[in-house]
């Protein structure tokens, strides 16, 4: 029974890996497929919280289940969120030092936590 859990819970990380990988290759083809209009501002601020909210969740669930060890290396994954963001702010209209002074130190601080975690 936990093999086919597994295997079902990978399947379901992949998948969701596709459907973000194609909000950022194909927008409009996602949006439609999330079930929004394009041009409803509201839906991807809610998007956007509930993402962050799980983002925050997610690691502290790691850490108190597989310890400080394993909670590392998921702060490391984390950190490609603000990467992404980062992207996103300069091309789109935002400024380089709003990337870096929010998005890329958020990075930063994730990674250097993480490693010190990880590697301990």
């Amino acid at each position: 029974m936990s093999t086919a859990a597994l295997i079902v819970a990978v399947a379901g990380c992949l998948f969701i890996l596709f459907i973000g990988a194609r909000f950022l290759i194909a927008p409009t083809v996602a949006t439609a497929g999330f079930g929004v209009a394009e041009d409803r501002r509201r839906a991807f601020t809610s998007i956007k919280g509930v993402r962050d909210v799980t983002s925050g969740v997610v690691p502290l669930v790691v850490l108190l289940f597989a310890g400080p060890h394993v909670f590392g290396w998921a702060l490391i994954a984390a950190a490609i969120t603000p990467v992404g963001d980062a992207v996103i702010v300069v091309t789109n209209g935002g400024t380089v030092r709003q990337a870096i002074g929010v998005h890329a130190s958020t990075a930063a601080v994730l990674v250097i936590a993480g490693l010190v975690l990880a590697l301990a």
